[in-house]
């Protein structure tokens, strides 16, 4: 029986989304390996069906590389519009069951179900009527996993899927926990294995042999942290926090680019991109940060990252502004290698609504950009993003972004 005091918290995360959107709007595609993602020589798989995975291909991996494994394979480019308006309506079932949804994805998410399935009923039963619901309204599966803990109820979404449900109760976190291997603690990648590994430690229940001061001896805070996830316990909350915490553009160039005018063009793209969705969204930002990957390969796939951010003394959402800055910084970065992958950022948004213009010559010249900018948002929301570009040519992308889509709806 549920300890009063026990949460109840669901992991929702639907399979295979992309690929699954795609079988479902074309039927020619289902029972057939389908990659969505980048198709260019530097694209990496997006999201890729069942019937592709069974060849070894996963998200993240080069597209090159997805290609040798199954040649028979179908590449698709993706949509992101229409994966992000599938997001809402998916997004729009999870609120009916739960008050607090945290967003991870545009296809994941945490629930906190602790006070609803007092409602609504057993948990099993609820999380049974959610999944039927996400595919009566969307022909999509979802696979939920339900546990005290967001950690362990993550873990058994893993292990429900393709299409399933699996539930664990407080009394069998650990048992449930012990036999996994420790990579599937969140955060624990193949350099954390390698160093757990040195201690004799394989699975998550080799980490509750552990004593503590050892694991912190040899991994500082973090051990001890791991022994706590080890044993179930993970106390952070479902937050319900759905704002965007920052804007940002980014892109592979299809060959390492060295000029610095084209360097500018693509920061110019994304400056106006990030700009417009920062208005769309009635914010503005104030830290603007560069990203570089370097074309000089470490090994293992692994190129130099290069970073430099500046705080802007007036929070922007204007596309010019926002160039501007990234240009400095690129001038600050000063990279002697040619560049692989340019990114733009902008982030501490704030909110933009109730803004007074002021008498300056330079607020004058502010309000004569806000009324240009508000006139290109209109055009493009009518006629789409290419139907007026100001000097700047469409950024390319290897790829989708996998990353957090907030900001980006």
């Amino acid at each position: 029986m549920r300890s009063p005091s026990a949460r109840t918290i669901f992991h929702a995360d639907m399979d295979a989304f992309f690929a699954a959107v795609e079988q479902r709007d074309d039927p020619a595609l289902r029972g057939r390996p389908v990659i969505v993602g980048g198709r260019s020589a530097r694209g990496v798989v997006a999201a890729a069906s069942y019937e592709a995975r069974v060849f070894g291909i996963h998200s993240a991996m080069p597209t090159v590389h997805a290609r040798r494994l199954c040649p028979d394979a179908v590449f698709v480019a993706g949509d992101m519009r229409k994966y992000r308006r599938e997001s809402r309506r998916i997004f729009a079932i999870f609120d009916r069951y739960s008050p607090t949804v945290e967003a991870l994805s545009l296809d994941e998410a945490f629930l906190d179900m602790t006070g609803s399935t007092r409602l609504l009923g057993d948990p099993v039963a609820v999380a049974t009527r959610l999944r039927a619901e996400v595919r009566a309204e969307t022909g999509l599966a979802v696979s939920v996993g339900i546990a005290p803990v967001k950690m362990v109820a993550k873990i058994a979404s893993d292990l429900a899927k393709p299409d399933g449900l699996l539930a664990v109760a407080p009394d069998e976190v650990c048992a449930f926990l012990a036999p996994l291997p420790v990579g599937r603690i969140f955060g624990v990648g193949p350099v954390a294995r390698a160093r757990l590994t040195t201690l004799g430690i394989a699975t998550i229940g080799d980490l509750r042999t552990i004593p503590e001061a050892r694991l912190a001896a040899a991994l500082g805070v973090w051990g001890v942290e791991l022994a706590c996830l080890a044993r179930g316990e993970d106390a952070r909350a479902v937050a319900a926090d759905r704002e965007a915490k920052s804007y940002g553009e980014e892109q592979t160039f299809t060959r390492d680019v060295e000029s610095r005018e084209r360097l500018c063009e693509a920061i110019r793209a994304h400056a106006e991109a990030i700009a417009r969705r920062l208005r769309r969204d009635h914010v503005r930002g104030r830290r603007v940060t560069l990203k570089l990957k370097l074309a000089r390969a470490l090994g293992g796939g692994r190129y130099p990252l290069v970073t430099r951010a500046l705080t802007l003394p007036d929070a922007t959402d204007d596309g010019a502004a926002i160039a501007a800055a990234a240009r400095t910084l690129l001038v600050r970065a000063t990279p002697h290698d040619a560049i692989r992958l340019l990114g733009v950022a902008v982030s501490r948004l704030e909110s933009a609504a109730g803004e007074q213009m002021g008498l300056l010559a330079t607020d004058r010249d502010a309000a004569r950009r806000a009324r240009l900018n508000r006139a290109v948002d209109t055009i493009q929301a009518r006629y789409g993003d290419a139907a007026l570009r100001r000097g700047a040519a469409p950024a390319e992308r290897a790829g989708l972004s996998q990353g957090i889509k907030r900001g980006e709806d």
